[in-house]
């Protein structure tokens, strides 16, 4: 490494440079998606200044004394190969201290992951189109928009999210563009999904659900509001073959994967609850 490098937390501009070169890189992040998170742990995004020049970024953001989710991690090309990502990394993970961390690893840095501790659980899949399908709306299940947070969103994110995340959903829930539904029969939640505004088209997620029947009445309700001819994104565990065939059932083809990985205890979650991950970038 040459020159003067410094690492610290980024302030909220520096935080969107980071959201800008995650889009250049391919990523799609939704334009909300830094600050919704970020408010979980305004810590959580670090940055490496060269010469007072932000040539580095990474995000550990620490959802609770157990857990944390690593993402964002990138270089600027003229920078990359010289140790400055490396140094970062190890920086940012001292911020997560003795938690589990989660991350989902694209294809080129897998390897290095592994060299670092962390141990592969199981494919992730981007699917991405404009949809020429889709499930119908369903009579078995009453869906509404979801506008707040409670016990019965939090107790089915608890089956499948390592941690309690109320300051999340609150925000998540509130931001601009955001549109969430809820499923409900016999008076209990059943399913829950967003769709979001992204760099490029939109994305789905998080879909959770107990069944398929009830992600595919969130999903319908929720393809009612995306624009004709628009793409939407939705990245599914590739283990859940339900979740992985219902994406299909939408005429999106698969675009990009990511290995969910973990170094520390992997957390025990409901996979076959996941119809669509939030972000491969926060969790």
């Amino acid at each position: 490494m040459q020159g003067s490098y410094q690492i610290r937390p980024l302030a909220s501009a520096e935080i969107q440079t980071a959201v800008h070169w995650a889009a250049l890189e391919g990523w799609n992040p939704g334009p909300w998606d830094a600050a919704c998170f970020g408010a979980v742990d305004p810590q959580g995004f670090w940055g490496g200044f060269l010469d007072g020049r932000m040539i580095a970024c990474i995000s550990v953001v620490n959802y609770s004394d157990a857990f944390a989710f690593l993402g964002f991690y990138i270089v600027v090309p003229d920078c990359r190969g010289q140790g400055y990502g490396y140094a970062l990394w190890q920086k940012a993970l001292e911020h997560a201290g003795s938690r589990s961390v989660g991350l989902d690893g694209v294809v080129d840095q897998q390897g290095n992951y592994r060299r670092s501790g962390f141990e592969l659980a199981y494919r992730n899949i981007r699917f991405g189109g404009v949809p020429s399908g889709g499930p119908a709306v369903s009579q078995d299940y009453e869906v509404a928009p979801l506008t707040e947070t409670g016990a019965g969103l939090e107790a089915l994110d608890a089956r499948v999210f390592p941690a309690p995340r109320r300051v999340f959903w609150q925000h998540w829930l509130g931001a601009e563009g955001h549109v969430s539904s809820a499923a409900y029969q016999h008076g209990g939640l059943a399913g829950f999904g967003t769709l979001r505004p992204c760099g490029r088209g939109c994305k789905i997620g998080p879909l959770v659900a107990t069944s398929r029947p009830a992600a595919e009445a969130v999903l319908a309700r929720l393809l009612q509001e995306l624009p004709e001819g628009q793409e939407v994104f939705l990245d599914v565990p590739e283990p859940h073959a339900e979740a992985v065939d219902l994406a299909c059932s939408m005429g999106v083809a698969p675009v990009f994967e990511t290995a969910r990985m973990y170094r520390g205890t992997a957390p025990r979650l409901e996979t076959g609850l996941i119809f669509g991950v939030a972000s491969f970038e926060l969790g």
